[in-house]
């Protein structure tokens, strides 16, 4: 009896330390986990793609850079007005403003201008003000801005800002913030945070050359800019965009972390959201704290059927053609600049103020100037790119939304946000953070669109010079792997 009770307590005891270590085991295994997994964060792959004509070369790619100026011949020109004197305009309905699309009574006006006054030869003295370049990158041509500071305090480097834009924009969207970033005190901004921008222009878009296989998407493009910036010897720099640039932008964070020092965005959208998300799309009006929204986040999300569902139906049409078959109606607006006109001047009233369409002038002239606008249209125009710049829709959509592997990490670098009032869709913090986790500035801007660089350069350049001042002061990029 007694040598049983013993075996008894021999067989508990051993039991009792197997117990012990297995779950010193699991503790240790999660213990290691936390540690050393959590810290080797995921990065995206570099795309190292070939878009150029036919086979990849065996040689060796030549990587000069190469001087480059706009340049337009009379026989461009002259063919331009004799297609703008044949125009066909419809009658709008009557009242309709500008909720059908682009009016037909503007657009004439517009049209007349564009013959009579627009001088495109004043505004191609105007592109070549700054200097711009190209340079072959997996097979195309690269088209950029470059624009270094005209001085420089004593000790001090110039930081490089990679900026890039979206549809249906252009590099010259940044012509007007350039001098604000690369001479900040002769515009009342200080001189403590000076940069040598570069402003590319999208394969596709512009002057740079369209790819000529399929699949070219934003990781690409993420891609074949951070070689630009690499090959211009740059190994840390930040980056700024919105629309398509927010995308290609937060790719290259997600390539390079421990190249970009910082993100700075203007339009921030988040494609895959949890379930505290959703509810707050059903309850946060009414409980926003709960949720992490602030005020001003209600103000501008709710009601939520009109601010975000309707929203999204009226104003997606055209990139549920341009993701599907972008060369149907490319082709028309290729060929004709009175389309090609309306369908970017839409988008350039709607997206500047969505209460813009209940004007009969559409407030195009509130925020531009006739100029401007007809400058973006004549980037189109003479470069011919208007499909090509469309096809981006598709190869970044077609596979669906939340599939890629990009929308399944996140980014990690230092980011800024500014949160533009009458941008399309709103994304407050608390769901910009899901997918953006190092966010050390969110301001909501007090006034301005979709297009933040054109219609609000200072408000934008104050923000980028704040967001930039906190990265350098507390060495945050240093920190991203800590």
């Amino acid at each position: 009896m007694v040598l049983m009770q013993q075996r008894q307590e021999k067989e508990s005891s051993v039991f009792g330390g197997i117990m012990l270590l297995e779950v010193f085991l699991v503790l240790g295994t999660l213990l290691l986990y936390f540690l050393f997994s959590k810290k080797k964060e995921e990065t995206l792959p570099f795309k190292d793609g070939w878009w150029g004509k036919g086979q990849k070369p065996v040689t060796k790619e030549d990587s000069s850079i190469r001087p480059f100026k706009v340049e337009t011949t009379e026989e461009e020109l002259s063919d331009l007005f004799r297609r703008l004197d044949q125009a066909r305009f419809t009658e709008p309905l009557e009242n309709s403003c500008f909720h059908y699309g682009m009016n037909s009574v503007h657009l004439r006006k517009v049209v007349s201008y564009w013959k009579n006054q627009f001088n495109w030869k004043k505004q191609v003295e105007i592109l070549n003000k700054y200097p711009q370049f190209k340079t072959k990158i997996q097979g195309i041509d690269i088209h950029f801005v470059h624009v270094k500071p005209p001085r420089l305090p004593e000790g001090q480097a110039a930081k490089p800002l990679l900026m890039v834009h979206g549809w249906p924009g252009s590099f010259y969207e940044f012509y007007k913030i350039i001098p604000l970033l690369t001479d900040p005190a002769s515009h009342g901004l200080g001189d403590e945070h000076i940069f040598e921008v570069i402003c590319p222009s999208i394969p596709g878009y512009g002057f740079s050359e369209a790819p000529h296989k399929k699949d070219f998407n934003s990781v690409s493009a993420a891609s074949v800019f951070y070689e630009l910036m690499l090959r211009l010897g740059f190994n840390e720099f930040y980056t700024q965009g919105g629309d398509w640039g927010w995308l290609i932008c937060t790719n290259l964070a997600q390539i390079a972390p421990n190249h970009v020092k910082g993100l700075h965005l203007n339009m921030v959208s988040v494609s895959k959201l949890g379930l505290p998300q959703l509810l707050s799309v059903l309850l946060g009006r009414y409980f926003p704290g709960l949720f992490g929204l602030q005020d001003e986040d209600v103000r501008r999300m709710f009601p939520f059927l009109k601010k975000g569902l309707y929203r999204i139906l009226s104003e997606s049409g055209y990139a549920h053609i341009q993701a599907t078959k972008p060369d149907t109606v490319g082709c028309g607006l290729n060929d004709s600049p009175v389309g090609l006109a309306a369908y970017i001047l839409e988008k350039f009233s709607s997206w500047t103020d969505m209460e813009f369409q209940s004007l009969e002038d559409g407030g195009l002239e509130r925020k531009f100037s006739l100029d401007d606008l007809l400058t973006n249209i004549m980037i189109y125009w003479v470069s011919g790119c208007i499909v090509s710049s469309m096809r981006f829709y598709k190869e970044n959509l077609q596979k669906g939304i939340g599939t890629q592997k990009h929308e399944k990490l996140t980014v990690q670098v230092p980011t800024g946000i500014a949160s533009f009032p009458n941008e399309i869709l709103h994304t407050p913090q608390a769901w910009a953070k899901k997918k953006y986790t190092n966010i050390i500035s969110f301001h909501f801007m007090p006034q301005g669109g979709h297009f933040a660089a054109f219609e609000e350069p200072e408000l934008l350049a104050k923000d980028i010079l704040q967001f930039v001042d906190k990265v350098e002061k507390e060495q945050l990029w240093k920190k991203k792997g800590e």
